[in-house]
């Protein structure tokens, strides 16, 4: 992995609380000529000095949430095409080449990750029901035919800061998708495989924890439309 972008490169925004454990694999796997950002958002396991170590640009974030950390990482990239992935392994970040492929040559400019599980349990039933009854609202309020709204995904930086996104908790990428739906982006969706995560799930770990990151979404759902943003 490198860690100074060329013109050419795709920068990898890593939102990271306490993964320590799951670095080194994660950034293994970012694409060579790719620049890691890994947006500590106040571990207190060693993950900024593990990543720094092994060559990614830390960035960090004292406000909690996971929206928070996504968008300080956005801010922080410098390359034309931004990609966002988990960085608790259950997500490979190599799997992003063909999605930043497809944003350059113009194919989609919003590319989203359908997550495939790779063994059982690796995604459970109450993060399940509550990713389904999302796709199945936004469908209603954009028409979209999505499945999943896992975090995997590319774009172009200047769109993405052009959609002026102001969730910073688990609303975060379910406003990226109703709001480039509003802007009239041509959004694609392609099968990724889910691997079972390293740790603990800060957000649906828990049935409590799923159903509070469906409320945040809800709200976020429950926005006028709004298409400010423009993918070139």
């Amino acid at each position: 992995m490198t860690t100074s972008p060329t013109p050419a490169d795709a920068d990898v925004v890593l939102p990271c609380l306490n993964e320590a454990d799951a670095l080194p694999w994660v950034l293994a796997r970012v694409p060579a000529g790719w620049r890691a950002l890994v947006v500590d958002n106040g571990s207190t396991d060693g993950s900024a000095d593990i990543a720094r170590a092994l060559g990614a640009t830390v960035v960090h974030e004292p406000r909690r949430g996971f929206g928070a950390a996504c968008h300080a990482g956005l801010t922080a990239a410098t390359a034309d095409v931004v990609c966002f992935c988990d960085c608790d392994a259950s997500l490979d970040p190599a799997q992003l080449v063909p999605f930043v492929n497809e944003v350059r040559a113009g194919g989609a400019d919003l590319v989203l990750g359908r997550r495939r599980p790779q063994r059982r349990g690796t995604w459970p039933a109450h993060a399940r029901a509550g990713n389904l009854a999302l796709t199945r609202i936004l469908r209603r309020r954009t028409g979209l035919r999505l499945h999943d709204l896992g975090p995997l995904r590319a774009a172009r930086r200047e769109a993405l800061l052009a959609l002026g996104l102001t969730d910073r908790r688990s609303g975060y990428p379910l406003q990226m998708v109703v709001r480039a739906a509003d802007a009239g982006w041509r959004i694609a969706e392609h099968d990724v495989s889910y691997l079972p995560r390293t740790g603990a799930s800060k957000v649906t770990g828990t049935w409590r924890g799923t159903w509070q990151a469906v409320r945040d979404m809800s709200r976020v759902l429950a926005e006028a439309p709004v298409a400010e943003g423009t993918p070139r």
